[in-house]
C-alpha cells in the first residue's frame, strides 16, 4: 500500500481510503489505553497484597489513581474520536463471531469507563481523597470505610473481568490473525 493511500483519509469514516484501516488517532489512542491499563492492572493487583504501612505503597496508590484518571480521560477522547470517525467494516465473519466482538467490545468500553468512576468514588470515600499526578481532586464523599469497602470491590471486581476481557479481545485478535489469516489485526497496527 503506498503512503499516499495510507495517509488518506476519509471525513466520515475515519479510515485510509481503500476502507480497511483504522484513523491514526484511534490506532495511537487504542495501543496507548492498552498499555496504560495493563500497566495499571498489574500495579493494581501487585499493590492490594502489600501489607499497610510500607512508604512506598501510598507512592504506588497514587500513581495508580492519576494514571486511571488518565486512562479515563484518554477512554473518553477516543469514544469521541470513534464517533467522529467511525470504523472499516469487519472482514466476512460468521455471524456468532460479529456477535462476540461486538459484546467483548462493549463490555471493555464499559469497563475502562466503570473502573476508574468506581475507583475515584472509593477515593472519595476516605480521607486522603484523590491526587491526580500531585493535584488534589474534588472529595466527592466523607470518609466511610462500608461505602469504600463497596466502590472498591466493584472496583477489583470490575478489573479481573478486565483481565479476562483483555484475554480474550487479545486471542480473538490472535485468532484472525494466526488462523483466519483475514487482515483483522493489520487495521489497527501502527
Amino acid at each position: 500500500m503506498s503512503t499516499a493511500r495510507t495517509n488518506a483519509t476519509s471525513r466520515n469514516g475515519g479510515i485510509d481510503a481503500a476502507g480497511e484501516r483504522y484513523a491514526r488517532p484511534l490506532i495511537a489512542l487504542h495501543w496507548l489505553i492498552a498499555i496504560a491499563i495493563i500497566a495499571m492492572l498489574c500495579v493494581g493487583f501487585y499493590m492490594v497484597g502489600l501489607p499497610r504501612g510500607l512508604p512506598f505503597k501510598s507512592d504506588l496508590i497514587n500513581f495508580h489513581k492519576s494514571l486511571g484518571i488518565t486512562v479515563f480521560l484518554l477512554v473518553l477522547m477516543r469514544i469521541l474520536v470513534r464517533l467522529a470517525y467511525g470504523r472499516p467494516p469487519l472482514p466476512p465473519m460468521p455471524t456468532w463471531q460479529r456477535a462476540a466482538a461486538s459484546i467483548t467490545q462493549a463490555l471493555l468500553y464499559v469497563g475502562m469507563v466503570g473502573m476508574p468512576l468506581t475507583g475515584y468514588l472509593g477515593s472519595s470515600f476516605n480521607k486522603f481523597g484523590t491526587k491526580f499526578w500531585g493535584l488534589a481532586l474534588p472529595q466527592w464523599g466523607w470518609d466511610d470505610k462500608h461505602l469504600r469497602e463497596i466502590f472498591f470491590g466493584i472496583h477489583g471486581t470490575i478489573a479481573w473481568i478486565m483481565a479476562a476481557l483483555i484475554v480474550v479481545h487479545f486471542l480473538g485478535a490472535m485468532k484472525h490473525q494466526l488462523v483466519d489469516r483475514d487482515g483483522l489485526l493489520r487495521r489497527m497496527l501502527p
